[in-house]
């Protein structure tokens, strides 16, 4: 009994590693396909971005959490990465992020998901009105929203994991604190995340 269950133990931890990797491998092949369709400037861009997905190192959630209750997120600031790993183990995602302008942009540590918002709406707050005065007071869902079409509201004032319009934004440091995925993955992530999904910066 003791040799059939270490067996068993030790295929599930295979499929979790063969998972873990298989995500890593998913979203450069998304990007190859960005590379495919695009010109110029932009698909330097996204070459770019596809060299960060290759150097990341994919990370163990037990060396962040201390359970896997409603779901955990790791955002990887350095790597410009974020890793999901659902409640019950059977999911883990990869993505590519863009990540803050800055470090004192940047914050780090532990939240977790308040509110969850499809077609997010757009206020800059007092001190990126002071850094870019010209910029509107108010944007609407859309095209032109910097929020994408989901955003994953913290339980830190004023900071999201949401999506970007803008794909020339991932992969590098963009920001203005929150963390940006392209608006194909939010849209994943937004499903498979739920209000109270912990969530760590590193």
């Amino acid at each position: 009994m003791t040799n059939d269950n270490t067996a068993q133990k030790n295929t599930v931890n295979r499929r979790r590693a063969l998972g873990v990797m298989l995500g890593a491998v998913v979203a450069p092949a998304v990007m190859t396909g960005r590379v495919l369709a695009a010109t110029g400037e932009e698909k330097q861009e996204i070459l770019a971005t596809t060299r960060n997905v290759s150097s990341f190192v994919a990370r163990r959630w037990q060396d962040h959490f201390d359970n896997l209750k409603n779901g955990a997120i790791l955002a990887d600031t350095t790597s410009r990465m974020l890793m999901f790993w659902s409640e019950d183990e059977t999911i883990t995602k990869v993505y590519p992020t863009s990540v803050p302008l800055t470090d004192q942009l940047t914050r780090r540590g532990r939240t977790r998901i308040v509110r969850k918002v499809k077609g997010p709406s757009w206020r800059p707050t007092a001190n990126m009105l002071k850094r870019n005065p010209d910029w509107p007071r108010y944007v609407g869902p859309g095209p032109e929203n910097p929020l994408g079409t989901h955003a994953l509201y913290l339980s830190w004032q004023y900071y999201r994991i949401h999506g970007t319009n803008d794909t020339r934004k991932i992969g590098r440091r963009s920001s203005n604190g929150c963390i940006g995925l392209y608006n194909e993955q939010i849209a994943e992530l937004f499903d498979l995340a739920k209000v109270g999904t912990q969530v760590v910066l590193l």
